[in-house]
């Protein structure tokens, strides 16, 4: 099994070194992100059956959120991490690693491994740390001037995504598919958003709204080939478009 924990590759003698600027934007995000907790929740996606698996956790999740942060394709992060200190530092890369660094399609095999569920987690840990750093405002995080006239988001609308991956769960069961989300995740964000008096909604339907879109690709492909007359496809249809 993956380990599923991790250990700091980097020296105070090397950070004072190559990492002089304190300020950058990797290194606040580095210091605030629970890089443990990812690892050890992602960890549950390697067992005995699947066999072991080379690459720390720890790096391989540094490289995705990198990833979007930057907006890199897997050759691109690779690349740009054996030449940059600062990535380096922020996927805990140590310098013995980069001569012999992971090969993009890595990222590609992991990537599968995870699915939907593993990207949720990333992203749930990291938003909801910037979130209460006060890097992300909530205010305008979801909105849409050209949808919407006044920076407001209703509560409502978090009962409706919860619907919708409701509605999802029927179908799933209805036709004996396996649920390609964690319905327990989500159950438990809805449960959370209910029971909490002081609430910001627009945290809440970040959450599920993310997770919805992770999963729509998936619940699309389902209803394609889905082998039922068109006329009991079209319910679904309409479903997606909404």
């Amino acid at each position: 099994m993956i380990a599923n924990t991790f250990k700091e590759s980097h020296s105070l003698e090397w950070i004072n070194t190559n990492i002089t600027d304190p300020t950058n934007e990797l290194v606040i995000l580095r210091k605030i992100i629970p890089w443990q907790k990812i690892v050890k929740r992602l960890s549950k996606f390697y067992d005995d059956d699947k066999g072991r698996f080379g690459k720390s956790l720890r790096v391989l999740s540094g490289l995705f959120i990198l990833s979007k942060l930057r907006r890199l394709g897997d050759e691109n992060v690779v690349q740009q991490v054996k030449e940059n200190r600062y990535y380096q530092y922020f996927c805990n890369v140590p310098d013995e690693e980069l001569a012999t660094f992971i090969h993009p399609s890595v990222l590609c095999k992991a990537r599968q491994r995870f699915g939907i569920k593993g990207a949720l987690i990333i992203k749930q840990n990291v938003f909801n740390l910037l979130l209460r750093a006060g890097v992300i405002d909530t205010r305008h995080v979801l909105i849409d001037s050209s949808i919407l006239e006044s920076n407001i988001v209703y509560p409502t609308d978090v009962k409706l995504v919860y619907k919708a991956f409701c509605k999802m769960n029927l179908f799933a069961k209805h036709n004996n598919l396996s649920l390609w989300w964690d319905h327990s995740e989500i159950k438990a964000i809805w449960r959370e958003f209910n029971l909490n008096k002081e609430k910001n909604s627009s945290m809440y339907l970040f959450e599920l709204a993310t997770a919805l879109h992770e999963a729509l690709p998936w619940f699309s492909l389902n209803v394609e080939f889905l082998q039922t007359s068109k006329k009991k496809k079209a319910p679904l249809n309409n479903f997606l478009k909404l």
